[in-house]
């Protein structure tokens, strides 16, 4: 998303149903192993709990005739410290946005964690 800081406009039905409020937990959603495609719905249940970690940037070449076309992999771990992680792999020309949309897809790859005994 571009200019979605303040109106977030759901995609998927999930999103729909998250943003009236008849989900009230990420709990609901992983019981019944729904796929969740939009970064906006962990925002809306840990976003203001959410860490995330770059763990790796490693450049990566594509040999083409004229010379090495380099661009970068970053690898983000997200997780609130209460049993949710999450991880991220992107590559992009830049290591910004390459950042960027790993934190996004860490953000929907985030999932429940059994701690402890």
């Amino acid at each position: 998303g571009k200019d979605d800081e303040k109106t977030w406009t759901p995609m998927t039905k999930l999103g729909r149903l998250v943003k009236d409020g008849k989900i009230k937990s990420l709990e609901e959603i992983y019981l019944f192993s729904l796929p969740i495609k939009e970064c906006e719905i962990i925002d809306f249940f840990i976003g203001s709990s959410l860490k995330d970690e770059v763990l790796k940037i490693m450049p990566v070449q594509k040999q083409t005739r004229a010379g090495q076309r380099t661009r970068f992999k970053a690898f983000v771990a997200v997780g609130d410290h209460g049993g949710h992680v999450g991880l991220g792999v992107k590559c992009s020309k830049e290591v910004a946005t390459a950042i960027r949309g790993a934190i996004t897809l860490a953000k929907l790859s985030v999932i429940p964690i059994r701690r402890g005994y």
